[in-house]
C-alpha cells in the first residue's frame, strides 16, 4: 500500500438529472442507486481501501451533507470530511483538498474522483490507478483517466491523445459531449477515449497548475487559507475563500489550458450514472427491455424504468422509453432519455410555493 497516495472523493453534487429520486436532502451519491445494499459513496470509498491508507482518504461535500458522510462512512476522522460552505464547482473543491493534503505531505500523489460513478472489474481499475500514481510521483504531470469507448456516446466528454506506447499518453484535445456524427468519427479514429473525470497528480504539480492557470484562486488560498488550515480558524477561512473564488470546473480552469496533461487508459466497465438512461443501460431488464424495481404490471411497454414502493401497485400500458416512478411525495411519468427535461422540471418547481417540499 502506498503511504504517499491520497484520495479525494468529490461528494458535493445535487444530482438534478436524477430528480425526484435524488433530492437536496439526500443527493444520489448518498443513495443505493444500484440496489447493492451500499450507497454510491460507500462503494467508491471501499474501492480505494486496497490501495490507499484509510486515513489518507478525504471527502469534500457541501456542509449540509457532512452529517450524511459521517453516517455513511463512520470510520472517517472528522478532519477527513471537508465541508464546503457553498457550491463553486470542482476547481474550488480540488484546491481545498490539495492545500489540505500538501500541508501533510508535500510529496503526496492525489487521486481525485467523483463519488457517484459505477466501476466494474475493480481490480483492473486499482491496477490502473497504481500505475498512474507512479507516473504522478515525479510531480510534473496532470493525469486524467480515459475509458476505452464501447459506443458513440453523446453524453460524455472525449479526450484525444498522442498514440505513443507510453502508459501515460500526452493529451491532444478535450471535447465536451459531441453530436452523434462527431462521436462516431471519434470512435472510428481510434485515438479518443471517454473522459472519466478521475484525475491523478502530484501535490506540487496541481498547486503549480493553480498558480499558473487560476492565479486569483491560488492567491486566495495561499494568503487566506493555507496559514489557517488545521486550526480553529479553518472554517472561517474557507468561507471567506469560497466567497471570493469564481465557480469554475477543473476541466475549464486547468486541464484544457495546461501543457503537461496526460491520459492513462482503462478498459474496465465505467459509467458516470449521470442520468436515468445510464441506469437503464446497466440494470437487469425483462424480456421487453424494461427495468422494474416496483410492484408493477406492464402491458405493451418496452425500454422503460418503473420504480416505486412495494405497497403501491403501478400499472403501465403502451409506453416506450419512459420513466414511471413514485418517489415519496412525487410521482413522475416522462421520457427517461431527455436529460435536460429534468433540469427544467426542477427549475420550474423552484418558482412554486413550498417547492422545497419536493426538491
Amino acid at each position: 500500500m502506498n503511504q504517499n497516495l491520497y484520495v479525494v472523493l468529490m461528494a458535493g453534487g445535487v444530482g438534478v438529472r436524477f430528480w425526484p429520486y435524488s433530492r437536496n436532502s439526500k443527493p444520489k451519491q448518498f443513495l443505493d442507486v444500484l440496489g447493492t445494499g451500499k450507497t454510491l459513496l460507500q462503494s467508491t470509498f471501499e474501492r480505494f481501501l486496497p490501495i490507499c491508507p484509510q486515513e489518507n482518504i478525504f471527502v469534500v461535500t457541501h456542509e449540509e451533507h457532512a452529517g450524511l458522510v459521517r453516517q455513511q462512512l463512520p470510520t472517517l476522522h472528522e478532519d477527513q470530511i471537508l465541508a464546503e460552505p457553498m457550491r463553486k464547482n470542482t476547481a474550488c473543491c480540488i484546491a481545498y483538498a490539495s492545500y489540505k493534503i500538501a500541508k501533510r505531505n508535500s510529496e503526496g500523489v492525489i487521486v481525485v474522483t467523483p463519488s457517484d460513478h459505477l466501476i466494474l472489474k475493480e481490480q483492473e481499475f486499482q491496477d490502473v490507478i497504481r500505475k498512474a500514481a507512479d507516473q504522478g510521483r515525479a510531480q510534473d504531470k496532470l493525469i486524467t483517466l480515459g475509458i476505452t469507448p464501447t459506443r458513440p456516446e453523446t453524453g460524455y466528454g472525449y479526450i484525444q491523445y498522442h498514440t505513443e506506447k507510453a502508459f501515460a499518453k500526452k493529451v491532444k484535445t478535450f471535447t465536451e459531449k459531441p453530436e452523434l456524427s462527431l462521436a462516431k468519427k471519434f470512435i472510428e479514429s481510434g485515438d479518443f477515449v471517454w473522459n472519466s473525470g478521475i484525475f491523478i497528480w502530484g501535490v506540487q504539480a496541481i498547486l503549480k497548475a493553480f498558480h499558473e492557470h487560476l492565479p486569483e484562486m491560488s492567491e486566495v488560498f495561499d494568503e487566506g487559507v493555507k496559514p489557517r488550515l488545521d486550526t480553529p480558524g479553518e472554517k472561517e477561512a474557507i468561507l471567506s475563500a469560497y466567497s471570493q473564488c469564481k465557480s469554475i470546473s477543473i476541466d475549464y480552469g486547468v486541464m484544457e489550458k495546461a501543457t503537461n496533461v496526460y491520459v492513462c487508459l482503462g478498459n474496465f466497465t465505467w459509467s458516470d450514472l449521470g442520468s436515468w438512461g445510464s441506469i437503464h443501460d446497466i440494470s437487469p431488464k425483462d424480456e421487453n427491455n424494461n427495468v422494474i424495481s416496483a410492484n408493477a404490471q406492464l402491458y405493451d411497454s418496452r425500454n422503460c424504468i418503473v420504480k416505486g414502493s412495494p405497497d403501491k401497485l403501478i400499472v403501465v400500458q403502451g409506453l416506450n422509453g419512459y420513466l414511471v416512478g413514485e418517489f415519496g411525495n412525487v410521482v413522475i411519468v416522462c421520457e427517461k432519455d431527455k436529460e435536460e427535461q429534468f433540469r427544467r422540471f426542477v427549475n420550474d418547481l423552484k418558482a412554486r410555493p413550498n417547492s422545497n417540499d419536493f426538491l
